[in-house]
């Protein structure tokens, strides 16, 4: 090898590794080669079970887990959180067959702390677009972040009193809100709304899960919709909330389908600037876990309005997208991981 040729290896950044676990012998080979296809990713290892998933984690460090649900004994969704926590810093995309069968499923993995989900195919299905988007899926939460980072990161931010809580989240977002709303006590009075990235059929089931991780009724908005003390709203797959006043009687919301500049819809955005426009410096907007820059014109339009922002911190976050853009920008208060969010929220109830 020429040694201009072993110079640009010896400087290229490491490749990432993945773990990729699934019952199939078949599946397995199948995802090893398309995961190793192009050279960009190194598999370091390839089991049959959550057990055994378990024991190589033990002792080998992986940025990335590729896990089925359907397995013998114990299943993907029962195994997921142990994987999380033992796998570090490492990301779990799901890939499984049982995605296809219900939003639920979906929503459920990424509750319990999957960064992503993809619909593993069967057969012929294999081939082709599919491994194409695999490797889409596996650089996006792989990549590093070189974000700037907001020198304004404090543990405690010092501030007033708020009548609303707006959170925007995207991909990693679900455990995130897991994380968060866990710590929130039922005698938090303070209406929350959410937007979070999903296809408008997993809403129901999305909404279904904020109620039972808030501890707390959780429906999804509709348009003329009032808000009320203590309830969770989150926004439908195929719209925007947009807030506007009732004066002194309230809030309400509208559904709004109009294009935003971030292509996402819904989007936080225009959740986060309409919602500054109402509560002004009574409103604390949070930012989690994202692709993207969805929430950076929001959370600098509540800064202007004398609201308060917090973003998740990298280190908990399964990408640094979206909080990193309104760190990066200036415009974050915060920067903390989910479960400080949550005691800082918690704090406004006692």
């Amino acid at each position: 090898m020429p040694a201009s040729s072993r110079l640009l290896r010896r400087n290229a950044p490491p490749q990432p590794r993945v773990l990729i676990v699934d019952d199939s012998a078949v599946a397995r080979a199948v995802l090893a080669r398309m995961t190793e296809d192009g050279g960009q990713f190194e598999v370091a290892g390839a089991v049959a079970n959550i057990g055994d998933a378990l024991a190589f984690l033990g002792g080998e460090r992986v940025d990335l887990i590729l896990l089925d649900l359907e397995m013998p004994g114990i299943d993907g969704l029962t195994g997921l959180p142990d994987l999380v926590a033992t796998g570090g810093d490492a990301r779990v995309l799901v890939v499984s067959s049982s995605c296809d069968q219900g939003a639920a499923t979906t929503v459920q993995a990424l509750a319990l702390g999957a960064a992503d989900t993809l619909v593993k195919p069967g057969g012929a299905g294999f081939a082709g677009r599919f491994a194409e988007v695999l490797r889409e899926r596996m650089t996006k939460l792989t990549e590093r972040r070189h974000e700037p980072i907001s020198s304004r990161i404090v543990e405690r931010p010092a501030i007033g009193r708020f009548d609303i809580v707006a959170i925007g989240a995207s991909t990693g977002g679900i455990h995130a809100l897991s994380a968060l709303l866990r710590v929130v006590p039922r005698t938090f009075d303070r209406p929350i709304l959410i937007t979070q990235h999903l296809p408008a059929s997993f809403s129901p089931y999305f909404a279904a899960q904020m109620a039972v991780l808030g501890n707390r009724p959780c429906d999804v908005a509709g348009d003329r919709m009032r808000l009320h003390p203590g309830r969770i709203v989150v926004a439908p797959g195929d719209a925007h909330i947009v807030a506007v006043s009732l004066g002194d009687s309230g809030c309400a919301l509208r559904l709004s389908r109009e294009l935003v500049a971030n292509g996402n819809m819904p989007s936080v955005d225009p959740m986060l600037s309409s919602l500054a426009d109402v509560f002004g410096p009574r409103l604390l907007a949070v930012v989690l876990s994202g692709m993207g820059r969805d929430g950076l014109e929001g959370a600098e339009a509540v800064r202007r309005a004398g609201g308060t922002v917090v973003v998740q911190d990298e280190a908990s976050s399964a990408v640094w997208g979206m909080p990193g853009a309104v760190a990066g920008a200036g415009h974050a208060d915060a920067v903390m991981p989910p479960e400080a969010i949550g005691e800082m929220i918690a704090a406004q109830a006692r």
